[in-house]
């Protein structure tokens, strides 16, 4: 005779587990990570792209001292990343349309666009930043 036990998508355990901890930690730096962070729309024109139409512009360019971390970086598309080159802002007199900011890795898994439980995007939920435009998208 085989038993099986039937569980829940996600056990809870006492205390704060690891996969909690890591929940805060931000993703990699990756261009595809960030296209997702910034659903794939340019900082500048507004427009949406496909990832090879998008490149990784930096706020703060590094010539000038930027960092390359998620804080400096937004999503452009060619055209815009062209116009604005090796300039701040105030250079190039363009704006941003949006803030960058460090997702967490729970709003880097909904990104990943899963298939995700209903049980398990509460839980994930739980750890979204209130600036985190996955907000945005859940409500819809």
């Amino acid at each position: 005779m085989v038993s099986t036990i039937q569980t829940a998508p996600i056990i809870a355990v006492k205390g704060h587990s690891a996969a909690a901890k890591r929940m805060h930690k931000a993703p990699s730096l990756t261009n595809r990570e960030l296209f997702r962070r910034d659903r794939h729309m340019c900082a500048y024109c507004g427009k949406t792209f496909s990832d090879i139409k998008l490149t990784r512009d930096h706020v703060i360019p590094t010539s000038k001292g930027g960092p390359d971390k998620w804080t400096n970086v937004v999503t452009a598309c060619e055209s815009c990343n062209h116009k604005k080159d090796d300039q701040l802002l105030e250079e190039c007199g363009m704006k941003l349309l949006y803030v960058p900011y460090t997702p967490n890795r729970a709003e880097a898994l909904i990104l990943e666009n899963r298939k995700v439980l209903d049980c398990q995007m509460e839980y994930l939920k739980s750890f979204l930043p209130e600036h985190s435009r996955v907000w945005e998208e859940l409500k819809a």
